[in-house]
């Protein structure tokens, strides 16, 4: 399909590859996008009959049927309006076009998450037949060779070079890449290790780590993406910097994930008139996608996984505050300081403004998505604090009851989001599946192939990476502070940040009144390191891909996976390096 040249309407962002068309109806009247985006991408790039048959037929169903104009079940109505394909909003004709909308983008993004969970599933579970609980296989990470990392290293490298180097191949092709990457660790690994203990590592992480994780960023994403700040701000060292600020301020409150999806649209179009902006979304994932959500457990999930073991829940407020405000500070200081440079080199406006002064002030539309961010809070702290003993054994792995509610309290929230949002909120926001899809298809493999690196890092000195865990303990037998803040931080750089944390925090002792007490700083070290040192690259935590996508997807010209490290190492490492003067050594 051929690009179509010309600027997006305001307000909405295109796809490379795809026809322009503003809102939901002239892009499902276009080809049947829905069906195709949905059941293409995910059903094919699953690669399994049952992927492709539930996108394709729930995507060009809903797509098709429902928004193009034909009868759908329920006797669904067309929606129709005036210009509603030539750039005009488009508004449902009756109150139930709302609810048709709301259950089609809804059916939409359930596709994508259990599509996106098939793929670590649904390769093995085809061919594997049912076996008892019982007696399954542990994987011994010390009896890993380090060549099972080269999945996870061919992943890692796949989406820091293709972007680089053939951008349309990627493009059209990131699911499939994943998907290679994904079963090269698979095949080999059911081959040489038995079919019932790579189901069971590949079940383990999809139901205990990927699908919770996809779910609680598919909620954030849908209610976050409702909640629109009106009025054209400008985007002036002074604003850029205040806005930067707030995200630091409550990414401890609502998540990393939360505020940044909160913020980075309205940041976006407050410097959508701005030549230089590239070094204003690099500051917004280090501020507000990393370090800001390093006061409480709600911040970052190595936190929270952290008060899951027993860690005080303002433990890490009072012991990270002052590493917290020393780096902000300086960043912030130095954003400024640059972003008044880049000002300074804007060329004239030959174009008017993309989004230009209106009547309308700065407010806050779709704030009834306020209370479901809070209820997403409360879902999350509600599975961690409430144990009711039930529990579910699926293929060995211990599934509980409050987890299970959890996900399904989530799912709740996102629905009801885009049932009461107005669809015009959502327009003039931007909003798109497009980046929720790309993160989900990457971050499957990701999950999958990265099973065999933690593996031999829970090993410890057993295990093929036995130099690095030694490393953090002294010849005394004391922990070497300064190493656990490092190699904490490197490895949650390119590693899922929350598992590490939890290795080191394993070697440390793993007695959390040892660590909150005579261990204090060796806690406080593997605490900095994996929240703060997740900056450093895109992939380093979930919400830095997210942002990045967006932001493509609105038009700014993002760095390389490499060109970003540039950005991250030259700011981020004179920082790190400040604190280890200041407090691990």
């Amino acid at each position: 399909m051929t690009a179509t040249a010309g600027p997006a309407p305001d307000g909405e962002s295109r796809r490379p590859g795809r026809p322009a068309a503003t809102g939901f109806a002239c892009r499902a009247v276009q080809g049947t996008d829905v069906g195709t985006e949905v059941g293409t991408d995910v059903g094919t790039d699953v690669g399994t009959d049952v992927g492709t048959d539930v996108g394709t037929d729930v995507g060009t169903d809903v797509g098709a049927n429902l928004v193009a104009g034909k009868p759908h079940a329920g006797g669904g109505r067309r929606l129709s309006g005036a210009g509603s394909c030539h750039g005009q909003p488009h508004r449902p004709s009756n109150p139930s076009g709302k609810w048709e909308w709301a259950m089609a983008a809804l059916r939409r993004g359930m596709v994508l998450v259990l599509g996106s969970a098939a793929t670590l599933a649904l390769p093995l579970l085809a061919a594997v037949p049912a076996f008892a609980a019982e007696g399954l296989p542990v994987l011994d990470g010390a009896r890993l060779s380090p060549l099972w990392a080269i999945p996870f290293v061919g992943m890692l490298l796949s989406i820091a070079l293709f972007p680089l180097l053939a951008s349309h191949f990627w493009h059209h092709h990131y699911g499939k890449v994943a998907l290679f990457w994904g079963l090269a660790f698979v095949i080999p690994f059911a081959a040489t290790y038995g079919a019932s203990a790579t189901t069971h590592e590949v079940v383990h992480t999809a139901l205990l780590e990927y699908i919770p994780f996809i779910i609680l960023l598919f909620a954030l994403f849908t209610v976050s993406g409702g909640i629109l700040i009106t009025g054209n701000l400008k985007g002036t060292p002074a604003v850029n910097t205040a806005l930067l600020g707030i995200g630091t301020l409550i990414a401890s409150l609502i998540g990393t994930t939360g505020a940044s999806m909160v913020l980075i649209r309205p940041l976006l179009r407050a410097n959508d008139d701005r030549h230089h902006n590239v070094h204003t979304v690099v500051f917004f994932i280090f501020l507000v996608s990393n370090i800001g959500g390093s006061l409480t457990p709600l911040g970052d999930p190595p936190l929270f996984l952290g008060f899951l073991k027993g860690v005080n829940f303002f433990w890490t407020t009072t012991h990270l505050l002052h590493d917290t405000a020393v780096i902000a500070a300086i960043l912030l200081v130095a954003y400024y300081l640059l972003d008044r440079y880049f000002y300074g080199k804007e060329p004239p406006r030959l174009q008017p403004d993309r989004t230009p002064e209106t009547s309308e002030g700065i407010g806050l539309r779709g704030a009834q998505n306020v209370p479901l961010l809070g209820g997403i809070i409360g879902a999350i702290l509600l599975s961690a604090l409430w144990k009711p003993g039930i529990s579910y054994d699926i293929y060995g792995t211990r599934v509980e009851l409050q987890w299970i509610i959890r996900d399904v309290l989530l799912v709740v929230f996102a629905f009801v989001s885009l049932v009461i949002t107005p669809k015009l909120v959502r327009e003039r926001n931007g909003f798109d599946w497009e980046p929720i899809r790309e993160v989900a298809k990457l971050f499957a493999a990701i999950f999958l192939t990265i099973i065999p690196v933690i593996a031999i890092l829970k090993a410890g000195s057993r295990g093929a990476f036995s130099p690095l865990v030694e490393l953090v303990t002294g010849p005394d037998g004391q922990p070497v502070n300064v190493w656990y803040f490092w190699l904490t931080g490197a490895l949650s750089a390119f590693l899922d940040n929350a598992p590490t944390y939890l290795v080191f925090f394993n070697l440390a002792g793993g007695n959390p009144h040892q660590l909150m007490g005579p261990l204090a700083v060796t806690l406080e070290a593997i605490s900095a390191g994996a929240v703060f040192m997740g900056a450093l690259t895109y992939i380093g935590n979930a919400p830095n891909f997210m942002v990045l996508s967006i932001a493509r997807h609105r038009g700014v010209k993002m760095p390389s996976f490499f060109g970003y490290m540039l950005w991250s190492f030259g700011f981020l490492l004179p920082c790190f390096a400040l604190l280890t003067v200041l407090y691990f050594i």
